[in-house]
């Protein structure tokens, strides 16, 4: 009888084991154009517009770990668009959430393309602007994305992935009249603004990836570019290309997850 038991015991626990490991990680992506990808020239044919790449980091993660991947994000997406659009498929059994999200809010697509205006066009006041609206609308916004988040998905593990700094002081971009006085300026505004991501991620308890200094010698007109300079078509500007994505984003976020 006791052989009995154990035998029946053993087949239980194997049978229990192999249920847990054949568990999938529910993930859903979230967020903007660094989420889904935009820069590396090559997306998934779904219909969506938004632009999602197969070579962004929400997708190479999901690979890595065998995750059942919701891939949301979207290009162009602010704030209110995750509140809107993509909060969809978050539920109790979401075990995994990325987000990167803010950097459209602020207006950075316009900053950027005033700053590459020929002279005597600058670009301080909508620098000014734009670091006036991370410190004092941007926090609210992120705030009310992140408890959104957390009533719609309550057991799911958030990492919120930051933003890199565009420029390295160097003029490369021929078409294109952006000074080393203006890169710095703007590479200080995506200081504020990552700062400012970071902190509102950390108070709702989220991990949050910091990529600004894995980008460092990567940047725009660096000798090796994760980051698109002026482009074609102009969507691709500015973002971080197939590199930026596999050894910038994804390495420092699949270390966490």
């Amino acid at each position: 009888m006791a052989a009995a038991l154990a035998a029946a015991f053993v087949s239980v626990m194997a049978l229990t084991s192999g249920a847990a490991q054949a568990q999938t990680i529910e993930y859903v992506a979230l967020g903007d154009s660094y989420a889904s990808g935009v820069g590396t020239r090559s997306y998934i044919d779904d219909g969506s517009g938004c632009s999602r790449s197969e070579s962004a980091y929400p997708s190479l993660l999901a690979d890595a770990i065998g995750a059942d991947l919701t891939f949301a994000a979207c290009s162009g997406a602010k704030t209110g668009d995750v509140l809107a659009d993509q909060l969809g498929g978050l539920s109790d059994s979401t075990d995994l959430v990325t987000i990167t999200i803010g950097g459209n809010d602020t207006g950075w697509t316009g900053v950027v393309q005033q700053c590459a205006y020929p002279y005597p066009w600058t670009c301080t006041k909508e620098i000014d602007a734009a670091e006036a609206f991370v410190r004092d609308q941007l926090p609210a916004k992120l705030h009310a994305v992140y408890d959104a988040i957390e009533s719609a998905a309550p057991n799911a593990d958030v990492v919120v992935l930051g933003y890199p700094r565009l420029f390295n002081g160097e003029e490369c971009n021929a078409i294109t009249r952006i000074s080393p006085a203006e890169q710095a300026a703007l590479n200080d505004a995506a200081d504020l603004l990552g700062d400012t991501v970071g902190q509102v991620a950390v108070s709702h308890g989220f991990d949050y990836v910091d990529v600004r200094d894995a980008f460092d010698d990567h940047a725009v007109c660096d000798d090796t570019e994760w980051l698109n300079g002026l482009s074609y078509p102009i969507a691709e500007s500015y973002h971080p290309n197939t590199a930026g994505q596999k050894d910038g984003y994804f390495p420092l976020l699949n270390a966490i997850v």
